[in-house]
């Protein structure tokens, strides 16, 4: 037999496995089978190393039956019948969600499937996957048919063919085989944790990748391989023979024990373990779940020390001691299948990617589906296991995750798999396990004898989150209504998660710090917020879902009844009693919350009586203790209380009222605690809150008094905290009778009153309970209808140059005026600065709307009805202890006593009108010792008090007064002392001796009321009586007249005269009138009250007039007005003289132009320029000593280089068809040019015939001030020494303007003497052209002297030695020798060319607009000018080859190396080399010659361009017509003599016009007119003109006019001198009546046009590409860009680089040139700089711009700098989406980009952008 395999194996693979095929088709094919199998026994043998791929080579043969393995993979496709698309992604992949369209709020679907789906105005977004995900298109219970794709939608799988028999024969017989080879190589490789590292797992599945890749692959042939794959996973027959290995074989029998060892560890209990708890397991499991509960109380601890002992504090890890659970949970696994072991082997190996993507990928198989979910179900325990013990958890989670969610969404699969396999049993014993390894002894209450546990946040379990899979799984299935059916209707499951919960009751508990400052700030809380909001809130909004309607009332009192049984067991085991441990406070109370929850639920959804789910009166006093002391502990963070707790405490009051958290902790609470004020009794509950508040001893109506617990300056904000919380108790109705529109309407107004929101911020601010914002909820209103219902959008504008904005939603008038509720605005506020923005916000809408201008208070506002069940609350506003709390404060305010502020005078004011508008009816007392007659605030507001007795101190000034004159029976019948304290004991007493509960639970007296006397001890109290003889409404009024500081400010008759209509909004004096009417309107009493007062009022009076306190207060008032009047001058003071700097800051011409601006007053032009050092601030001249210079920023700029002919941007590609092409580029057809010239003139000459300078030429901007320069030197020095700089660096030069703050980087010296050129340079003379001509020759003769050696002269040379530096060598070198003084020489006049190029493109293109434009405030081209023409006097030009002789006379050509024709040579280039090589300063008369000599120039070389673009035909009839009028009399200023000269001299080499015969007849199909001849000639020649006038209007200040588009040809003529007049309108203009000849036009163009007739025959042909040269470029534009941001994405984000073949993981586009390139990729790294880096010099001369596609944000490359510049794609709500995060469709903003191109093209990106960072050449 075995030779037989031998023989197999030696042959053919293709031919053996046809021939196999063959033989197992046959009926008999025994055979077949047996050589197969023993093929493959030697074939996968799993002893042989698993990176030996031959094996795999064989399996894919046989598999493929002889054919080649793609041509199978083809075949077997066409069979599939998937109507799923199943496609599974890893993490990172761009996947799509829509909530229209899912069922569940899992659903994904991958890109293909989306834009195959119609979702046009659907609630979609994109969104990079972090776990990973699958596909779910096809899929009927995730989402909806309408959105499945279309080839989904049409189901195309259904109709195909049933698959052939032999055609996965080969698969069924092979791959049982294949896969038990890889499971023994799984058993093989493992290794207990313990002992081996993480290492050595990623070993052997390194080695296993290709196999398990291969089954990947098998699993994405389809449906028919995938039925193949099921079969053989889930065969239990094969199992069992293949997985024990045959008996003789010795590897598999060490391999299966290896494989049974590693399962013995996967129960939750080792074995030996559970034979010794066996027995207590079976009485236990005989309870079910009922012994849980009653086990948190009677726990039995086992304290062990934790390992190592690390954690803060040493506190000890708590055991408990028996937990029960079913037992099956916690038996070890068995396993039936092949599935089964692979499922264990991927926990076993924490899950390795491509297994898991193998598992998923099979999911699609329905028969798979359910056994792979019941495997996984089956495994829970053990991966719960896993998880723990792992070092990855991050990662094993979310593959985790990746698998679960899959399962669990579907809700048919998870019911079914709940039903057959116990899933919510196992979910929840799992949960509860792997809490139970981290309980510590709550400290909660009694430290000592405690028997609570709770989790300790400080466990990596909880800081690292570790249990998040799980619980989401929970979450994910509860989500389910016939799952969460099923486990609220399982008592003992409810009674396992209930004490699940209790583990988190009281976590994280913190204890107030008194001496020193903490010396570890913990950060435990994020885990115990995150573990409440995870672990017990979501589960729970999950169950509250479900219990909506009437038939649900079942499951609501089920639950409640386990809340209180189980909060009851907790109080128990901390040892409470009634009063809550001082200094202690926990935010974490699930128990409570579940409790309030389900009430809220019952009495909102299920019409449930609330008295039916309440406990007991004195459980419902012990419910209450716990949130109420959190609401103080909230004040006591904010009065500083907690300060040595450190910031810490500080964030957990913030967490706590967080939009994220709120409505499962602050709102809960709040309503349990309104629920409790309901139903006890009010004068109990008002008594607690002062107490808890502390400020009990506040609340007398004595001037001083002492306190025990707080510090004088706790006082106030203590005291406005019970007052500000009393009035949300008793004004909030979120869970008190609120529809869910109403809330969602509150939530809104209240977010956007703080600040206007964006979009997505305000989505993220409000919670999502009641209302889930995705997926519309039937019945009630959306988010966005709500939104446009209450806000206002605003588009976001632009200012170039300021901030980049958002779209914004900002609140609508009428929502100020009736909508806006401070009350919801203090609750939701994190950060207290936005109660005060909120306010600010309105009193600025009250004043521009006119309603109310002095500063207002906050709004009363009308309440939702109360629900009647909670009718109750309302007792709170009608007791006597608030109405005495009210009296005595409304008093002390009145007196001026010390800590009360307007906030406590506005709640009170609050409380009154609720009471007033919550009327109650009155229950008498006639008890004579008590304050007022009855509970009903209307009646006790006209009681008049006349005697209080108070202890005071006996040194408080009350103390010294005359006792009242009157018999002291009187008195002590009146008087009444008031203490809180005791009034609640007396209710406490009363309440449980009502419920009658066993004498034992006497109250313990409390430790406070002995109190401890400090040294230092404070005077006695002693009992005094005051006379007070006041009313809750005398105070009022005497309040109002106190707040209007006028005597009499209620007549008698105010009332009749009321307007009520004006009354909602306004200050004190508009509440307290307000107030007084209602009490009017709802009392006759009242009324005359009121009316008598105000008749016999008279001024208060002070107890003593003389006391300097009242003084104080008196003087408080008049002292802060006088401040604010102060204050606002000084503002306006400094408004004005910011005003004034930025006008000089911002208006500077150069400071030359200042000069020269008044041309008529001639003393004032020939003093000399004074210049002001922004720095000493002297002023004075520039000398060469001691010169001035110019702050400047000089940067290499290639923005001329990237100009095209069109006036059309280039298109961004966006498919493999649209390509850019660079060639048609100035900087690349300039370059072409000058190799061209370099091939056939001299280089000298070429070097001079055209400039460079247009990538990477030198750009010098200045923001117009000047410094001495060695006042700069030192300041430069003083910023090398301060370390604290931020992104520039010193080092390179950087500084920024000492005024203004501007970037810049160099100084540029100003030439001492006068500023522009003036007076006698100016003069214009009379004297000839030839003349002219002669003296400019002469004064080129003059030989450069070289400057004396001074400080200005070294600081000049240092500035061209900088302009060097800017850019870089490549730029400069053009010569064919290096370093030559020509080439020098070609790069000093191309700077000028390149600024005076710069500024025309920064005007517009033209000079049109005249005048001074911006670009001319940045620009200092004088200066510049005279630095750049001292440089360049040092190279004299041989007169030989002065090309000004050859404008100007008609000489002998010498046959030399040729030089460069005069019509090849750019004519602007040669202006600028003569006027800087001519001594300075260059008279006006010889500028204007120069300009005259070289337009000829420019003239006839428009003429020859011109003739060259002419048909033969054409050229012939204007030569000849053009030929008569060569005699006329001024024929030298007729075009069309000169062209017909032109023409017949250059036709006299017939090579010239050959060239290109062919090409021209193809153009011009036009007919030339004289018209268009004239307009053709203009257009060619005003470049020249522009630049020129440009020049003549830096040089000698003349000013640009300003004229019509169509006239700025003469326009600019006349300014330049070369015509006298502007023609008429009427007549045109002829550019020919410029011309001025020096010499016979006629034979200077013979000439010209000899140099190039002259050159050989093979020059010709390249040489007329010179000859034809358009100077005209558009204008430089960034890319188009498309307008949905999806096209860019989708196109390029899965592109692969150029360079390195990758797709790069950040790409990015550069938006100059479209280039793609790999952000920060080392890939593309060259000598250590990364390609972003290494584009942005290549292309941009050192500045990028580039889109960042995965982020679409754009980033700005400078230098040795970068920025985020921000996006150009904002989405409908105009916001900008950075990173892609919430993947809303985003399109382009016209605006931004506009903005974005125009600081590219006027270089001032670091003027503008102020987060520089350096990005060391990383990007």
């Amino acid at each position: 037999m075995c030779m037989m395999a031998a023989s197999l194996l030696r042959r053919d693979k293709k031919a053996t496995a046809a021939h196999l095929k063959a033989d197992l088709n046959r009926t008999d094919n025994g055979s077949g089978v047996r050589q197969l199998q023993e093929l493959l026994d030697s074939v996968l043998n799993p002893e042989k190393p698993a990176a030996d791929t031959e094996a795999l080579d064989w399996c894919k043969c046989l598999i493929a039956g002889g054919e080649a393995f793609e041509e199978f993979c083809k075949t077997v496709r066409s069979y599939d019948n998937a109507t799923l698309c199943g496609l599974v992604w890893t993490a990172n992949f761009v996947a799509y969600r829509c909530r229209t369209c899912g069922i569940s709020p899992c659903m994904s679907l991958c890109a293909e499937c989306f834009n195959n789906g119609d979702h046009t105005g659907h609630d979609f977004n994109m969104f990079r996957s972090q776990a990973g995900g699958a596909c779910d298109c096809g899929d009927s219970n995730v989402m909806r048919e309408s959105g499945f794709c279309r080839r989904h939608r049409l189901r195309t799988g259904e109709n195909v063919p049933s698959v052939p028999r032999d055609l996965l024969l080969m698969s069924e017989m092979v791959l049982p085989r294949f896969i038990i080879c890889i499971i023994q190589y799984l058993r093989d490789g493992y290794t207990e944790p313990d002992t081996s590292t993480e290492r050595d797992l990623q070993k052997v599945l390194q080695q296993l990748e290709p196999q398990i890749s291969f089954l990947e692959e098998l699993t994405k042939m389809g449906g028919a391989m995938r039925t193949v794959l099921t079969k053989i996973l889930t065969n239990q027959q094969t199992f069992k023979e293949l997985s024990m290995g045959q008996e003789e074989n010795l590897y598999a029998k060490k391999n299966y024990d290896k494989y049974l060892s590693a399962l013995k560890n996967s129960g939750l209990v080792s074995v030996e373990e559970k034979a010794q708890s066996g027995a207590a397991d079976v009485a236990a499991g005989a309870e079910g779940g009922a012994g849980a509960l009653g086990l948190l109380g009677k726990t039995i601890f086992t304290c062990e020390d934790q390992d190592g002992g690390q954690s803060v504090g040493q506190r000890k890890r708590v055991k408990l001691s028996s937990t029960t659970k079913d037992p099956y949970i916690i038996e070890s696994l068995k396993h039936k299948c092949f599935l089964e072991e692979l499922l264990f082997w991927t926990i076993k190996y924490e899950f390795p990617q491509k297994m898991v993507t193998f598992l998923l990928n099979m999911l699609p198989d329905q028969d798979y589906k359910i056994t792979f979910t019941k495997t996984f179900v089956q495994h829970y325990a053990f991966i719960m296991k896993t998880l723990m013990k792992s070092h990855e958890s991050d990662t094993m989670s979310n593959r985790i995750v990746h698998i679960s969610v899959q399962l669990f969404s579907n809700e048919e699969l998870a019911r079914h798999v709940t039903e057959e396999c116990q899933l919510l049993d196992i979910m929840v014993a799992v949960l509860l396990y792997m809490m139970e390894s981290c309980l510590i002894k709550s400290e909660l209450q009694d430290e000592e004898n405690s028997r609570h546990v709770v989790v300790n946040c400080g466990e990596a379990l909880l800081k690292n989150n570790t249990y998040w899979p799980l619980v989401s799984d929970f979450i994910n299935i509860l989500s389910h209504q016939s799952v969460a059916k099923k486990f609220l209707e399982d008592h003992s499951l409810l009674m396992m998660w209930m004490s699940f919960v209790s583990f988190f009751q009281g976590m994280n508990l913190n204890k107030r710090e008194l001496n020193e400052h903490v010396e570890f700030e913990s950060q435990t809380y994020y885990a115990a917020f995150a573990a409440e909001l995870e672990a017990c809130a979501q589960p729970m909004w999950g169950l509250l879902t479900h219990c909506k309607v009437k038939e649900t009332q079942e499951y609501t009192k089920t639950v409640v009844r386990y809340c209180l049984e189980t909060l009851q067991i907790w109080f128990d085991a901390i040892g409470f009693v009634d009063e809550p441990a001082p200094n202690q406070v926990t935010f974490h109370l699930p128990l409570h919350r579940y409790y309030a929850m389900f009430l809220s639920k019952a009495v909102k959804c299920q019409g449930l009586d609330l008295d039916s789910l309440l406990p007991d009166q004195e459980m419902l006093m012990k419910i209450m203790v716990h949130p109420l002391q959190i609401q103080a502990s909230l004040s006591e963070i904010h009065s500083n209380m907690w300060v040595r707790n450190g910031l810490q405490i500080k964030g957990q009051a913030m967490t706590y009222v967080q939009s994220h958290f709120c409505n499962s902790m602050i709102d809960p609470d709040i309503y349990l605690l309104q629920v409790c004020a309901s139903r006890l009794d009010p004068d109990y509950f008002i008594s607690s809150v002062f107490e808890r508040f502390k400020v009990v001893d506040l609340l007398t109506m004595a001037s001083q008094h002492q306190n025990a617990l707080l510090e004088s300056e706790q006082e106030r904000p203590m005291l406005e905290g019970a007052l500000t919380f009393l009035v949300i108790l008793t004004s909030l109705r979120i869970h008190l009778g609120m529809a869910d529109d109403e809330i969602l309407r509150a939530e809104m107004v209240s977010q956007l009153c703080m600040n206007d929101r964006t979009h997505s911020s305000l989505l993220d601010l409000i919670p999502e309970n009641p209302n889930p914002k995705s997926g519309i909820v039937p019945g009630s209103c959306s988010f966005e209808e709500m939104l446009s219902a209450v806000a206002d959008f605003k588009a976001p504008v632009f200012e170039p140059g300021g901030s980049m904005q958002q779209g914004m939603y900002t609140p609508k008038a009428e929502v100020w005026e009736k909508e806006f509720d401070p009350i919801m605005v203090v609750l939701r506020t994190v950060y207290r600065r936005d109660v005060q923005s909120a306010m600010d916000r309105y009193s600025a809408f009250l004043k521009q709307s006119g309603i109310h201008t002095s500063n207002p208070w906050p709004p009363y506002k009308e309440r939702t009805p109360l629900h009647p069940c909670y009718k109750g609350l309302v007792k709170l506003l009608h007791c006597k202890t608030l109405h005495i709390v009210i009296f005595t404060l409304l008093y002390k305010i009145w007196m001026d006593h010390q800590n009360m502020s307007e906030h406590v005078l506005c709640m009170v004011l609050y409380l009154i009108e609720l009471g007033l508008d919550n009327q109650e009816p009155c229950i008498e007392e006639h008890c004579h010792d008590s304050w007022f007659p009855g509970t009903n605030l209307l009646s006790n507001l006209h009681h008049v008090i006349n005697f209080v007795r108070v202890r005071v101190p006996e040194t408080a000034p009350e103390v010294k007064r005359e006792p009242p004159p009157s018999t002291s029976s009187e008195v002590s019948s009146f008087a009444q002392v008031f203490s809180l304290v005791a009034e609640r004991r007396r209710k406490f007493q009363e309440i449980i001796n009502r419920s009658n509960t066993e004498a034992n639970q006497v109250v313990r007296p409390k430790s406070s009321s002995t109190r401890w006397v400090p040294p230092g001890t404070p005077p006695q109290l002693v009992t005094e009586i005051l006379e007070i003889r006041e009313s809750m409404l005398s105070l009022l009024i005497k309040l109002h007249q106190k707040l209007s500081a006028r005597q009499n400010s209620l007549s008698a008759s105010w009332l009749e005269d009321m307007d009520i209509s004006h009354h909602a909004h306004g200050d004190g004096i508009t509440a307290i009138e307000r107030i007084l009417t209602k009490a009017a309107t709802r009392s006759r009493q009242s009324k005359r009250s009121i009316q008598e007062i105000c008749g016999k009022v008279c001024p208060p009076v002070p107890p003593k007039k003389n006391s300097p306190t009242d003084k104080k207060a008196m003087d408080k008032e008049e002292r802060r007005q006088r401040a604010r009047e102060r204050q606002q001058k000084l503002l306006a003071e400094f408004a004005s003289r910011q005003k004034s700097f930025m006008e000089t800051a911002m208006d500077v011409e150069s400071p030359d132009a200042e000069a020269a601006m008044d041309l008529g007053a001639s003393e004032v032009m020939e003093s000399e320029v004074l210049y002001d050092c922004v720095i000493c601030g002297q002023s004075g001249p520039s000398t060469e000593d001691r010169p001035t210079g110019l702050v400047v920023l000089l940067q290499a700029s290639s923005v001329l280089g990237h100009r095209c002919k069109s006036e059309e941007a280039k298109k961004l590609p966006t498919s493999d068809e649209e390509h850019i092409y660079p060639a048609d580029t100035c900087g690349a057809a300039h370059d072409v040019r000058l190799t061209l010239m370099q091939r056939f003139f001299k280089d000298s000459s070429c070097l001079q015939s055209v400039s460079i300078g247009w990538d990477g030429g030198v750009y010098v901007q200045t923001c117009g001030h000047t410094l001495h320069i060695d006042c700069h030197k030192s300041y430069m020095e003083s910023l090398r020494n301060d370390q604290v700089l931020q992104g520039f660096s010193v080092d390179k030069g950087e500084f920024t303007c000492p005024l203004c703050r501007q970037f810049a980087n160099s100084v540029l010296p100003c030439r001492p003497g006068r500023g522009t050129e003036t007076g006698a340079w100016h003069t214009p003379t009379n004297k000839k052209t030839c003349v002219l001509v002669k003296e400019v020759e002469d004064l080129q003769e003059q030989l450069g002297l070289f400057p004396v050696k001074s400080n200005l002269s070294k600081e000049m040379e240092l500035v061209i030695k900088n302009i060097k530096d800017t850019t870089q060598k490549k730029y400069m070198d053009y010569g064919k020798n290096p370093g030559s003084p020509d080439n020098d020489f070609l790069f000093m006049y191309s700077v000028a060319r390149t600024n005076l190029e710069l500024e025309l493109v920064h005007r517009g293109g033209n000079l049109c607009s005249g005048g001074a434009s911006a670009a001319a405030k940045r620009s200092c081209l004088n200066q510049l000018f005279h630095v750049l023409a001292m440089h360049m006097r040092l190279y004299s030009i041989d007169s030989a080859y002065n090309p000004w002789t050859r404008l100007t006379q008609v000489m002998q050509s010498r046959e030399t190396e040729p030089e460069v024709p005069m019509l090849f040579r750019d004519v602007p280039s040669l202006l600028i080399i003569f006027v800087l090589t001519m001594p300075q300063p260059l008279r006006k008369e010889h500028f204007t010659c120069v300009v005259k000599m070289l337009y000829n120039l420019q003239y006839i070389q428009a003429l020859a361009a011109l003739s060259a673009k002419f048909s033969p035909e054409e050229r012939q009839a204007w030569s000849s017509s053009g030929a008569l009028k060569k005699n006329a009399a001024n024929a030298d200023k007729s075009f069309e003599a000169l062209l017909s000269h032109v023409t017949s001299e250059l036709s006299k080499d017939n090579s010239v016009y050959k060239v290109n015969t062919e090409e021209t007849s193809m153009l011009s199909s036009s007919v030339w007119s004289p018209q268009s001849i004239e307009f053709s000639l203009q257009q060619f020649c005003l470049p020249f003109l522009r630049l020129s006038c440009l020049l003549q209007h830096h040089l000698y200040g003349d000013n640009l006019t300003g004229c019509l588009e169509e006239e700025e040809f003469s326009s600019l003529a006349v300014c330049l001198g070369l015509i006298t007049s502007v023609p008429q309108p009427s007549t045109p203009m002829h550019s020919a009546s410029c011309l001025e000849w020096a010499v016979s036009a006629f034979d200077l163009v013979t000439q010209w046009c000899a140099e190039v007739t002259g050159l050989s025959e093979a020059q010709a042909e390249q040489s007329l590409t010179l000859l034809v040269q358009d100077p005209q470029w558009a204008a430089p534009r960034l890319l188009q860009l498309p307008d949905n941001y999806n096209i860019i994405f989708q196109y390029y984000h899965r592109k692969a680089c150029t360079a390195c073949k990758k797709v790069p993981k950040d790409p990015a586009l550069c938006l100059v040139c479209g280039a793609f390139v790999c952000l920060k990729g080392l890939c593309c790294k060259q000598q250590g700089i990364c390609e972003c880096v290494l584009h942005s010099q290549h292309c941009g001369a050192a500045t990028g711009i580039f889109l960042l596609i995965n982020a679409s944000v754009i980033i700005i490359i400078r230098g040795h700098r970068f920025c985020l510049w921000g996006s150009v794609y904002l989405d409908a709500h105009g916001e900008e989406d950075r990173d892609l995060r919430r993947g809303k469709p985003l399109f382009l903003c016209e605006e931004r980009y506009r903005v974005l191109e125009q600081q590219w093209v006027s270089h001032t990106f670091d003027h503008i952008n102020k987060r520089w960072g350096p990005h060391y050449n990383g990007l």
